[in-house]
């Protein structure tokens, strides 16, 4: 991964400052602190902060083609950058580097804007074709890779982060309430809106063409699911060696480095699955990495043990505490770059620093086996909830969910009363694409119950209507299943998961995070199989399983899905609480911000600080208050300062 900036006078009548290219590039040195490189002409202005892992010592950007026409600057990695080099060779082209990014200049005076079709790969790249005056900004087909947007004064400003292009305005940003009212339903902004006014992402699978003044948008890829009567056919043995030499390659093609490549282990199948394959196939030594929590029921060091056994890897952990949490909690958001709804990114941010300080840049992971594959409990909650569907009245098909959360006492009335009302809503229109996601959107939305007025006024737009409108019109042929994984891949996976807790923790340590799960050629073969191949029963991930059993202990296939979580509000109410709750989150502060209640945020602290039960609700609600009071303080409270 890298960083990459620019600025594209749209007039193309002066050139923009060389200085403020660099000023941009200097508030993303983190992801790539080993070179930056610039080019300004013609009326655009590009940069670039390089993490070297390709091509080390020839790979420096900005990249052009043979006669200096197509210039690009890249921020990820070209993982079949090798038989497209190959390819090119033989059509005429001249290569000056060994590096993966020279292969998009060939590509694209090759097939132009189909270039992208043929790229293996995680990316966000700006490509400036010097003849037609014309800029090309595009995205990952899944949104691995961020890249933002802005126009202001008829320039168009963009960057790998928002803190960069914020360094280029010269004012102050303002909240997107109606972005913060998203986030606070579906833990993400709906794309390409940002919780910054006016600051858009390039969305995930899109190419943004300006040319001749104007701004085109075009959809390259997405997810795309078979109808009931058109799934692929094949005996389930013979797709499961498919979905094993598919994920093979995946493995082995994101291995291609010139710099050491380690692995995250969690304990969990999937990161399980991908040490395996890298152990058996890789050719490379295995250096593995996890981190532990003292909170037993948060904590998989048995499993990361059973794998370490199993695979002999070298490993090396990383023992995160509710002081961590919040001693780290800050720099976090000033990453993140956006209000979060737990806890959990904090963590990630100092396993990558420890992948740094033992001398790796980077690594592989299991991110996205559960969209891909169907590994979610929400999926299985959405199956329950469709059979229930189908018989409103059975008390029988809604105590299938006490085999997803065993706790739920159904034996008592008030038990089978919570049942309905929770896991009931909306129970009567099961053909809604969202069904399987109502219980927890329902739950999330509760947090804006601390909305101050003032913010409530500014809200116009019903949330249901935007994230619906997202959506393509193919989705009502799809199956129930594959509605959810679609929606739960565009929502919570890019717009929090690989973004939040995965790109950000990652690169604020300057290491690339790469994921098998996530290439298209798995994820087109996946979401061509029938549903009950991801989920048998409630079996989930079927196929991965089968694929993989003979590789792995029965432990580790075995095991019941734990998600990844870390402390939340324990971390902040401990023997020693951090002094930012007091400045933040006090009467004083919550109305300066004027985003919250400051009545309803008084009790809220009150109670936690009282020990008194604190459910799911709580804890979203009080990590989503105090992390959009935090990203307040430091991207408008504090502008000047972090800024200037």
């Amino acid at each position: 991964m890298c960083g990459i900036a620019g600025i594209l006078n749209i007039a193309l009548d002066r050139n923009p400052g060389e200085s403020v290219i660099r000023k941009m590039i200097a508030f993303i040195n983190h992801r790539g602190p080993d070179g930056h490189g610039f080019y300004v002409k013609d009326g655009i202005g590009l940069g670039h902060a390089r993490l070297s892992i390709i091509d080390i010592e020839g790979g420096q950007q900005p990249i052009h083609n043979e006669d200096k026409s197509i210039w690009v600057v890249f921020n990820g990695e070209i993982f079949n950058y090798i038989e497209l080099q190959e390819s090119l060779k033989k059509q005429g082209h001249k290569f000056y580097t060994h590096s993966d990014t020279e292969v998009i200049v060939h590509l694209y005076e090759q097939y132009g804007d189909e270039f992208v079709q043929h790229l293996n790969g995680q990316f966000s790249i700006a490509l400036w074709d010097t003849g037609k005056k014309r800029l090309l900004l595009v995205r990952d087909r899944i949104g691995i890779n961020p890249l933002f947007y802005t126009e202001k004064n008829k320039q168009l400003i963009f960057a790998s982060e928002v803190k960069s292009i914020i360094s280029a305005l010269g004012h102050s940003p303002r909240l997107n309430s109606s972005a913060l009212d998203q986030l606070m339903t579906f833990w993400s902004p709906v794309s390409p809106n940002t919780v910054f006014e006016g600051i858009y992402e390039v969305s995930p699978g899109q190419m943004i063409v300006v040319e001749n003044g104007s701004l085109t948008k075009k959809n390259y890829w997405d997810w795309k699911f078979a109808e009931p009567d058109n799934y692929r056919t094949g005996t389930e043995q013979v797709l499961a060696e498919e979905l094993h030499d598919l994920l093979l390659d995946a493995t082995q093609i994101r291995l291609r480095s010139d710099v050491p490549v380690g692995a995250y282990l969690s304990g969990g199948l999937d990161s399980s699955v991908i040490t395996s394959l890298i152990h058996n196939h890789g050719g490379v030594p295995l250096r593995t990495f996890s981190i532990g929590f003292d909170e037993e029921g948060l904590d998989e060091s048995v499993y990361q043990r059973t794998m370490i056994d199993h695979l002999n890897a070298d490993h090396s952990k990383i023992q995160c505490s509710n002081q961590d949490i919040a001693d780290n909690l800050i720099s976090t958001i000033w990453h993140t770059e956006s209000p979060i709804l737990r806890t959990a990114p904090v963590p990630m941010s100092l396993l990558s620093g420890l992948v740094r300080k033992e001398g790796y840049k980077v690594v592989l992971t299991g991110e996205g086996a559960d969209e891909v594959l169907g590994g979610y409990d929400i999926f299985k909650e959405g199956k329950i909830r469709q059979f229930w569907a189908r018989n409103p009245d059975s008390t029988f098909r809604p105590a299938l969910l006490k085999k997803l959360y065993p706790y739920l006492d159904i034996s008592k009335k008030q038990g089978a009363v919570y049942l309905k009302s929770f896991f009931g809503a909306e129970l009567e229109r099961p053909e809604l694409p969202y069904f399987a996601h109502i219980p927890r959107w329902t739950t999330t939305a509760k947090c804006k119950e601390f909305f101050s007025d003032d913010l409530k006024s500014t809200l116009n737009d019903d949330v249901m209507d935007t994230i619906s409108q997202s959506w393509p019109q193919q989705i009502s042929k799809w199956a129930p299943f594959n509605k959810s994984q679609y929606i739960e891949a565009k929502s919570l996976m890019s717009g929090y998961l690989l973004c939040s807790q995965g790109d950000r923790m990652l690169m604020s340590n300057s290491v690339e995070g790469r994921f098998p799960f996530l290439d298209h050629r798995v994820m087109e073969f996946a979401n061509s199989i029938h549903p009950k191949l991801k989920m048998k029963a409630l079996n989930e991930k079927y196929l991965l399983k089968q694929a993989m059993k003979q590789y792995l202990p029965p432990s580790i296939v075995q095991r019941y899905k734990q998600p990844y979580r870390a402390p939340d509000i324990p971390s902040f109410f401990g023997t020693n609480p951090p002094e930012y709750i007091k400045e933040l989150m006090n009467d004083s502060s919550i109305n300066n911000a004027g985003y919250f209640d400051a009545g309803k945020v008084s009790r809220l602290v009150k109670k936690i600080e009282r020990g008194r039960a604190i459910g799911y609700k709580d804890n979203m609600a009080f990590i989503g208050i105090l992390t959009t009071q935090v990203w307040h303080d430091l991207f408008i409270t504090n502008y000047q300062k972090n800024f200037s």
